[in-house]
């Protein structure tokens, strides 16, 4: 009786929500660590070395303190880094509008009761789980580093210029340049954006399930339409979570397989060239921090937050 008294008698004497916090203080402890060593510290290290000419030598790495001379080389010396900058922002501008709106789309008629439902939600997620080198490859039209012999095995749905040779089929020329590139731009990016909203889809289910019985019963007995329960019900109940992709799609947009910004980066570091690498990694790290907190206060002003 006196052991077990002895055992969890500091606990016990504790109010229960000190207990609860130190249960999971506890049970994030591990997570802790491993962030502490295999984030914090290697992200320290990488800000010195932004600011080091660093060199690799047997037993480890050595660096000579150059202050911004990096960072005058990336904006300065460098003649691809500006460039795919450039390049990876207007992608993110127009791509992310289109994958929510698809994205919110399919949410919607996938939030409907009807026959193989969880066949075809199983079928949006899919690519998140097997978003592989390959697959992604096939996808973007990328044939040769699939590991197929020919681009003539493949169905043509896979073609990344359908849209300029349905023009050419069809006998349309009349489009300014602008606008039949901007057309043939987001039909060959199709498959890539599809492919880029299985998450979206998942949270924006998530919030059309949160939505108050009593908003669809009171839209029914007032008569709504469906075009003004979208309007007035369903949007303003999913704007944080519109938010809340906006969000991960810029950020998945910014660390995309493909993104050049960040195989410019790697190129570098390939090179020996740590300190520059660090450099645009940071730099690059900087400019996605400003997008999304310019674009959190932009949304906040319409969002619609529900009051208790």
């Amino acid at each position: 009786m006196k052991s077990a008294k002895k055992e969890g008698g500091f606990l016990k004497n504790l109010p229960y929500e000190k207990r609860k916090g130190l249960y999971g203080y506890g049970f994030i402890a591990l997570w802790m660590v491993g962030t502490l060593i295999f984030f914090l510290y290697p992200l320290a290290n990488s800000l010195m070395y932004s600011f080091m000419d660093v060199r690799p030598e047997t037993g480890g790495m050595t660096g000579t303190w150059v202050g911004i001379d990096n960072y005058k080389y990336v904006f300065t010396e460098d003649q691809h880094y500006a460039k795919y900058l450039v390049s990876v922002l207007g992608e993110t501008l127009w791509q992310t509008p289109l994958i929510l709106i698809f994205s919110l789309f399919i949410a919607v008629i996938l939030n409907q009761k009807f026959k193989g439902r969880t066949f075809a939600r199983a079928v949006f997620f899919l690519p998140v789980i097997i978003a592989t080198g390959p697959v992604y490859s096939i996808i973007n039209g990328d044939i040769s580093n699939s590991g197929a012999s020919s681009a003539g095995q493949f169905s043509t749905m896979f073609s990344t210029d359908l849209m300029g040779e349905l023009f050419q089929f069809i006998g349309i020329y009349g489009l300014s340049d602008n606008m039949q590139t901007m057309v043939e731009t987001v039909s060959n990016n199709i498959f890539s954006i599809v492919w880029s909203t299985g998450i979206q889809i998942l949270i924006f289910l998530a919030a059309l399930q949160n939505i108050p019985v009593s908003a669809k019963e009171a839209a029914q007995m007032e008569g709504a339409t469906a075009w003004e329960y979208f309007w007035k019900i369903t949007l303003p109940y999913v704007s944080p979570m519109i938010l809340a992709n906006l969000i991960f799609t810029v950020i998945d947009s910014f660390t995309a397989p493909d993104n050049l910004v960040m195989g410019r980066v790697l190129d570098m570091q390939s090179d020996w060239k740590y300190g520059q690498a660090a450099a645009m990694a940071w730099v690059y790290f900087l400019i996605v921090l400003a997008a999304v907190g310019i674009i959190t206060v932009i949304m906040n002003h319409f969002i619609y937050y529900e009051v208790d």
